[in-house]
Parts: C-alpha cells; sequence; structure tokens
C-alpha cells in the first residue's frame, strides 16, 4: 500500500482512497484482480457509500434520483400535516428536519457536478415545499454555497486538516 493512500471504514464497507500523481492511473488501470480474504473483487456500476450512490463514470444522476425520491416521499407527510392546519413555524420544522436533511445530505461532494436537470428536480421538491408551507424557502444552490462555506471555514480553523494548506487568507482576512 502506498503512503498516500487512506483506508476508510464505515460499518461493512471498505474502502481504499488513493492519490493519483502525475496522471499516472497504472495502479488503477490493472485489469486482473487479485483476490481478497479469498474473494475475488467485482466491479460494479454503482455503489452505496455512506448514503451516497456513486457511479462507475461519476455522474450524479443516480445519486439525485434517489435524492429526489426520498424528499417528494416526505413531501407527502407534509402536506399531510399542512391538511391538519398546523402553523407555518412547525411545518418548516418539519421541512427542515426531514426534507432538507435529505436534500443536503453529502451535498458539497456532488452537488457541484450535478447536471442542470438535475439541479431543477431538486429544486422543484423546494419550491414544492414553499407552496405547500407557504413561506419562502432557501434555494438548493443557496443550501449547497452555505455548506461549502461552513466547510471551507471548518477546514481553515483546523490546522491539523490535511486539506489546511490549500486556503489562504487574503492580507485582510477575509477568506
Amino acid at each position: 500500500m502506498h503512503s498516500s493512500n487512506h483506508i476508510v471504514k464505515f460499518t461493512n464497507d471498505t474502502t481504499v482512497v488513493g492519490l493519483i500523481s502525475k496522471n499516472d492511473e497504472s495502479a488503477r488501470a490493472q485489469s486482473d484482480h487479485s483476490p481478497l480474504f479469498g474473494s475475488p473483487v467485482e466491479i460494479v456500476k454503482s455503489t452505496k457509500f455512506i448514503g451516497v450512490h456513486l457511479a462507475e463514470n461519476f455522474t450524479w444522476s443516480l445519486n439525485t434520483t434517489s435524492i429526489s425520491k426520498k424528499a417528494q416521499q416526505r413531501l407527502y407527510f407534509l402536506q399531510r400535516l399542512r391538511k391538519a392546519h398546523l402553523p407555518h413555524p412547525i411545518l418548516t420544522m418539519f421541512y427542515r428536519g426531514t426534507i432538507v436533511s435529505v436534500l443536503s445530505s453529502c451535498i458539497t461532494a456532488w452537488f457541484g457536478n450535478c447536471t442542470d436537470s438535475d439541479r431543477k428536480t431538486l429544486q422543484r421538491i423546494v419550491r414544492t415545499a414553499e407552496k405547500i408551507i407557504g413561506v419562502s424557502l432557501p434555494s438548493i444552490t443557496d443550501m449547497y454555497t452555505t455548506r461549502c462555506i461552513r466547510k471551507a471555514n471548518s477546514i481553515v480553523d483546523d490546522p491539523t486538516h490535511p486539506s489546511h494548506t490549500l486556503f489562504i487568507l487574503l492580507p485582510s482576512g477575509k477568506r
């Protein structure tokens, strides 16, 4: 195992993440797969890792389709609560707890490379929730931007983070 590789363990899953330098993908491109613990390695078209659908071709359509289905299922319950004449703050709290948590799950990893049609699908869910609740809600792009800024700030504030050196503050201290 190379020194730049990291092993990520999450419940039953083990993933080896490595750095490709100087466009040398020869280690990844090997066609024969040696067995792991007596079982051959299987190449799959897609997999789900920590709640995110990863496709072989690095597109995010499978992930956004899954997220939109989950969010649409939860919209049904939001509609039921609206029909029960619950106040706007309670409906907004339900929206943030159930729908936003689904929409924003690992959003900093996948949203930046989504297709426009995937983004419109997710934004349609937010607009539907706005109509149900009757208040203005942050767009899916605003959620993404907020979380990216929050993530960048946490990296800047943590000198032990591996990406800490990638951020250079402006002389004024602004980011």
